[in-house]
């Protein structure tokens, strides 16, 4: 079986898509509006990356600002209409104001996406409590990623966490696989790497000309080659 790491890469559009996949990504994460953290796309815009890219594809699940999950009921058409698209792994996460996860939301999601693989994402570093959110996700379908800096403020302060959770990778609710990003570096990566962590998650590095640029194919490559090592 192949030791490769996992490079994971957002993705906006189908350009996007076609220069992550040629500089060696992995599996993409497709969201729009990136100004607001990252909402879902449309099913056409879902339509044209599927068809631009044969790599796996992570799509994501919210449409409001922040950890909320907003009207749930049109969060679930959403989720309904791009399954019925053909996307078949999903990104989400959601928590109450209390910072516990909002468990009826996700599980209204879980069941809408019946059978598809999918991460809970940077939602957990804004938890009240990383351990018990993770017990309470544990038995939930599907679930097999955490996407997480280990800290709100980004992996500079996360590492430790990240650490620390990497070494517990055996203990129950901890099996789901780490997927670090947010705030996330290449002089990083060797403590990462010499912990066993081997899924990274890059949007701005991707993007040498800031947001407003599209992917850059060679910016990812040398983001292929660091996590090779």
């Amino acid at each position: 079986m192949s030791k490769r790491a996992l490079l994971e890469v957002i993705a906006l559009d189908a350009q996007d898509a076609a220069a992550a996949q040629a500089g060696g990504a992995d599996r993409l994460e497709l969201v729009s509006d990136m100004a607001r953290d990252g909402l879902s796309p449309s099913r056409e815009t879902f339509g044209r990356v599927r068809a631009a890219v044969d790599i796996p594809l992570r799509v994501m699940l919210r449409l409001a600002d922040g950890f909320g999950a907003g009207d749930v009921d049109t969060l679930t058409g959403v989720a309904g209409g791009l399954r019925a698209e053909g996307a078949d792994e999903f990104v989400l996460g959601f928590l109450d104001a209390h910072g516990d996860p909002d468990l009826v939301t996700v599980e209204r999601l879980v069941a809408e996406i019946e059978g598809c693989r999918w991460t809970f994402h940077r939602a957990i570093d804004r938890a009240a409590d990383r351990t018990s959110l993770r017990k309470q996700l544990a038995d939930l379908p599907g679930l097999d990623t955490y996407l997480t800096a280990g800290s709100a403020s980004g992996v500079d302060d996360g590492l430790p966490v990240l650490l620390a959770e990497a070494a517990r990778r055996d203990e129950p609710g901890y099996e789901p696989r780490l997927l670090v990003g947010g705030g996330l570096r290449l002089d990083h990566l060797p403590a990462l790497r010499a912990a066993g962590l081997d899924a990274f998650h890059i949007g701005g590095a991707a993007r040498p000309g800031g947001w407003s640029a599209p992917v850059d194919a060679a910016a990812v490559r040398g983001w292929r080659e660091a996590v090779d090592g």
